[in-house]
């Protein structure tokens, strides 16, 4: 069977995608010492979601807000291979919400004494108040709307909860799913938020796993995936876009004509694309696959002829007179992200604003409305001349975690891997609360392992097969 636990002898793996799932996945064969593989990337150089670009003026901008955390000791393995003690920065995160005239500490629902009066009062009176439901009733949440409403009671989900999610997930937080929160939503203890109200120090304890972080010293993010690709060899190959998959005739058909052949093949790109260029996918599978929904993200870097000032890392923005959901002090982040960094001459916002796909956007418009946004909050000086605005458009950048993804995934992935095909990483398995780079790095090393030595996968649970009387659609 093509998903045999048994060791791999001879057989050939092909990978797609460079990003950092599949360039952990093909240096994991490589310590493993399986040289029959293949790793393929449609773009011009690898990365993936993680690359860094430098735009005409020598700014770096990375695709979107990137901080290196780690979850897995292999991640950190990985990292102190590549890089010594002094070519990684590291920061304690400095993060805030602008809400109305000031700015509040994240997370937000623990810091509601630094509020309006009378939103304080209200966020707090209906904070307590669903603690205290908690307590009395543990009701299942149908959505995330619901799950919101439940934890943080319906003030702090009406000035902050909705219109934030709604801006960065383009989608309303009643039809996605509450399954996926985990540790990507701080909880609140009802002691620590009365405290500061009440004459008591608010507690110093900082909550989440970014709460300290590092950042490549020159290069961006992408530069952990420049010098990991590196030493894959001619293994990788670059401008190799995959067009179809034939499970039955164990070949991928690449854009030119030319076909490789697999036994078996690890997918990390989207998975919904996947599905559709699967020779022998049943109409019930590709049905499932395309329910899936995604976000796109323009990423606006705005570089300023201003020195940079501001300490803080990143910045929420719920508001919808921004375009913008997060603004990132990119020039804080590394000097190098500027040129000319020993003079602290120039500064650089980076900031991304979501959109549902295949909608147009005027660029001219959106990076005009960024800039005045950046200065109207009081991040850039009003008269400070923008040196550059760089815009990347991207067009996978979350999967949205809607009410019936997992049943999407229970219909899809068991298919896939059946025939020999694994989809892993961010979009692979469509799953964001494991969509930070280094879960994609455990999830490329886990399935390398699984494949040569038969071991289990640390991260995914297997997905159960879905009987076929579900597949009725077909």
């Amino acid at each position: 069977m093509p998903n045999s636990p048994h060791k791999l002898r001879s057989d050939r793996i092909v990978i797609l995608g460079a990003g950092p799932c599949g360039l952990a996945c093909a240096d994991e064969l490589e310590r493993l010492g399986f040289h029959e593989w293949t790793l393929l990337e449609s773009a011009h150089a690898p990365g993936g979601l993680a690359t860094s670009v430098v735009d005409p003026a020598g700014f770096t901008w990375d695709l979107g807000g990137h901080v290196v955390f780690s979850h897995f000791g292999e991640f950190d393995r990985l990292l102190a291979e590549l890089f010594t003690a002094d070519e990684l920065l590291h920061h304690d995160r400095s993060s805030y919400v602008r809400f109305r005239d000031r700015w509040v500490p994240y997370p937000f629902q623990q810091h509601l004494h630094c509020l309006p009066e009378e939103d304080a009062a209200d966020c707090l009176r209906d904070l307590l108040a669903a603690c205290k439901q908690r307590e009395a009733d543990l009701p299942t949440e149908p959505d995330f709307a619901a799950w919101l409403h439940a934890r943080y009671g319906s003030a702090l989900v009406q000035r902050f909860f909705d219109p934030y999610n709604s801006k960065v997930w383009a989608t309303p937080p009643k039809q996605m799913a509450s399954s996926w929160v985990a540790e990507r939503v701080a909880p609140v203890d009802p002691r620590e938020v009365l405290a500061p109200f009440t004459g008591a120090a608010a507690p110093a304890r900082r909550w989440g796993p970014n709460a300290t972080f590092a950042f490549p010293a020159t290069g961006g993010t992408g530069e952990i995936w420049r010098r990991l690709a590196a030493r894959l060899g001619d293994g990788l190959r670059t401008q190799a876009r995959a067009v179809a998959v034939d499970p039955t005739a164990r070949t991928i058909t690449l854009a030119g004509g030319e076909r490789i052949g697999f036994d078996h093949l690890v997918a990390t790109g989207p998975l919904d694309q996947l599905v559709a260029m699967t020779a022998t996918a049943p109409d019930r599978v590709l049905a499932a696959a395309g329910r899936l929904r995604h976000t796109t993200v323009a990423m606006v870097g705005l570089g300023y002829e201003t020195p940079t000032t501001d300490e803080r890392s990143w910045l929420y923005f719920p508001q919808s007179d921004v375009p913008f959901y997060r603004a990132t002090n990119f020039s804080k982040y590394a000097p190098a992200n500027v040129p000319s960094a020993a003079t602290n001459r120039f500064s650089a916002w980076m900031t991304e604003t979501a959109i549902t796909p295949d909608t147009h956007s005027d660029h001219r418009t959106l990076i005009r409305s960024c800039d005045q946004a950046l200065r109207r909050h009081g991040l850039v000086p009003e008269r400070a001349p923008l040196a550059i605005a760089h815009l990347e458009l991207i067009p996978y950048a979350y999967p949205v975690p809607t009410l019936d993804r997992d049943a999407v995934l229970a219909e899809v992935v068991p298919w896939l891997e059946e025939l020999g095909i694994y989809p892993r990483g961010r979009f692979g398995t469509w799953r964001y609360e494991i969509g930070n780079m280094d879960h994609a790095v455990k999830m490329g090393i886990d399935i390398a392992r699984r494949l040569v030595n038969g071991t289990s996968e640390e991260l995914l649970a297997p997905l159960p097969m879905v009987a076929a009387a579900a597949g009725s659609r077909s």
